[in-house]
């Protein structure tokens, strides 16, 4: 059995490599392939477009369809300004908890994942472990897809998908979706004495916020039935706004960034369409002033919802080996709505509390990575005759 000093020495590893998301994530690829490589995985990489960044993609066992896909994320969020009392990225162990960027989301996953390769690799399955790392899933799970079509391609579809973000070891049957836009405004610049010489950017952008904003406050109430989450509603956040250059010049530009987070069954296009509308309108009230006047939207990412499914082998199995048989749902996106919707059943459940995640000082509590060795070698017990 795979213990957890062998567990431990692999999160300590992972935990030494800065991939926040704006940096490469070559570096624990190469490393996660030589260990999988070892064991007897057979690996595939599926690079970005910059080439700076790449999916790993292993397969261990008979090259057959269904079998297991276990699924997480490389890289991490920024540190930048948190007050961090230990190195981030150096794995230390301290009253009972494991501190360092990733030890909870989600890197204590991909740690149990390569370690018991070797373990997968002796068992013999009749279908087959796959362990897929993708990148960018902390930007709006912009890396799976292309592993997801690499899968689906080969001829090698899984009967279930188990994706570690943290959960406490709690079965999940539900996430929401993420759509995220960029909204950037050009107007003309003035002097802010003249206001009806130009058209200031900033003025329009915060036009269109409040739109958003009267959007978010009219979304429907948390229904617990439907969406055991909290909130359990569909939200949109701004998280940048940017512009300006002088207090008494009209901004010739503004930018800003926003999500909308759907509950399954919601689509962003239905939810933003008054907000759509306002910009059609500020835009042509804007050229009849300034004709060069613009209302930019640029998608930055669309990943769907995961829905609860009457039939879904992965969380059966996963209910089976935790004994959790709760309705639980979360509010964050991940990757396991996107293997759904190629047709792929899905479930989330691993280490490590959401609560801690992006956290300064983030931990992940000792007892949940001994527990995930546990989870792990009752896996690997299954997976003879899975799938």
């Amino acid at each position: 059995m795979a213990d957890y000093t062998t567990t431990l020495h692999a999160l300590s590893r992972l935990i030494g490599f800065d991939t926040i998301s704006r940096l490469s994530n070559l570096a624990l690829i190469d490393w996660a392939d030589e260990q999988l490589t070892a064991a007897g995985a057979r690996c595939t990489r599926i690079p970005d477009a910059t080439g700076e960044k790449a999916n790993l993609w292993a397969r261990i066992g008979p090259e057959v369809s269904g079998g297991l896909v276990l699924s997480g994320h490389t890289d991490v969020v920024p540190v930048d300004g948190q007050p961090w009392d230990t190195d981030p990225f150096e794995l230390t162990e301290r009253d009972g908890r494991l501190f360092g960027r990733g030890t909870c989301d989600m890197k204590a996953f991909l740690a149990l994942c390569i370690a018991f390769a070797p373990r997968f690799a002796a068992a013999n399955l009749a279908r087959p472990v796959h362990i897929a790392l993708s990148h960018d899933e902390e930007v709006g799970c912009l890396g799976a897809p292309a592993m997801i079509d690499a899968i689906m391609a080969s001829g090698a579809a899984p009967a279930g998908v188990w994706v570690g973000e943290p959960t406490n070891w709690q079965v999940i049957s539900q996430h929401k979706g993420i759509a995220a836009f960029e909204v950037t405004v050009t107007g003309r610049e003035a002097h802010s004495s003249l206001p009806d010489q130009g058209v200031s950017a900033i003025m329009e952008a915060l036009h269109l916020a409040n739109v958003l904003t009267d959007i978010a406050d009219g979304t429907a109430t948390s229904d617990p039935e439907r969406f055991p989450a909290e909130p359990g509603r569909t939200t949109i956040t701004i998280g940048e706004i940017h512009g300006g250059t002088a207090v008494n010049i009209l901004a010739r530009e503004c930018r800003f960034i926003f999500d909308v987070r759907c509950v399954p069954g919601e689509l962003p296009e239905h939810i933003l369409k008054p907000f759509f509308e306002a910009v059609d309108a500020r835009t042509a009230q804007m050229q009849l002033r300034a004709p060069e006047a613009d209302i930019e939207i640029r998608q930055i990412c669309n990943a769907p919802p995961l829905s609860a499914s009457p039939t879904n082998d992965a969380e059966t199995l996963a209910r089976a080996i935790t004994g959790d048989n709760a309705n639980r749902a979360v509010a964050y996106a991940a990757e396991a709505g996107q293997f759904q919707q190629v047709g792929c059943p899905a479930v989330i459940c691993g280490p490590g509390s959401i609560e801690q995640a992006h956290q300064p000082n983030e931990y992940l509590e000792v007892s949940q990575f001994k527990r995930g060795v546990e989870v792990f070698n009752a896996l690997t017990d299954r997976l003879a005759t899975w799938g």
